[in-house]
């Protein structure tokens, strides 16, 4: 499949109106051995009584990493937003992984380009994450980047890595898209690598040191 293809299938997937039909209850009795389970939506009165202030918090305790995700964005100019939800997924084939949030006004315009870049930003790139996690501003003025080599999407400057990918597949995850990525170039910047990497813990910023 062409990137025109993927991204045609990522926009077929945000027009659906349901990911996952409610399936039945599964009848009483035990299943025959070997037989997979009847799957179905979580119901609301099965959900667990969390405080989502306390789930934000909790999970705030895992430190990352953080990206800027760009894509070439057609007639508006390109597009791309902060995301701290980036993970490798798979060498063989070689794919990566990030999440979106479903009301996000950026990731329909990356699911129509079809193609992204992962900027995997530096110690002294807090301001630039700032800069794009903002909705609605020009997140690109005064930011030098060129096209990757393969898809276009907007490389920025002084990344210490980038992954050019295009769209692989795309996911529904509670209030978020799960967009999966196939590699089709990447490359480090030494200079900026040896600054060490940007990271998100416990809503702030900070560096590495070894």
């Amino acid at each position: 499949m062409g990137h025109a293809g993927m991204a045609a299938a990522a926009v077929r997937h945000l027009r659906s109106t349901g990911a996952l039909a409610a399936a039945a209850p599964p009848a009483a009795g035990t299943p025959a051995a070997g037989a997979r389970p009847s799957l179905r939506a979580v119901r609301d009165g099965e959900r667990a009584p969390l405080d989502p202030a306390e789930f934000r918090a909790v999970l705030g305790h895992f430190a990352s990493g953080v990206t800027i995700i760009t894509a070439p964005g057609g007639p508006a100019g390109p597009a791309g937003f902060a995301c701290q939800s980036f993970a490798s997924l798979s060498l063989d084939p070689p794919l990566v992984v990030f999440m979106a949030g479903r009301t996000s006004a950026t990731w329909p315009r990356i699911a129509r380009a079809g193609v992204f870049c992962v900027n995997v930003l530096g110690a002294g790139q807090a301001a630039l994450c700032r800069a794009f996690a903002v909705s609605g501003a020009d997140k690109f003025a005064g930011v030098r980047h060129t096209p990757a080599p393969v898809t276009g999407s907007p490389r920025l400057a002084d990344v210490p890595a980038w992954i050019d990918c295009a769209v692989h597949a795309v996911h529904t995850g509670g209030d978020h898209h799960i967009v999966v990525g196939r590699v089709e170039a990447l490359g480090t910047d030494p200079a900026a690598a040896a600054q060490g990497p940007l990271l998100f813990h416990r809503g702030a910023f900070g560096r590495f040191e070894g």
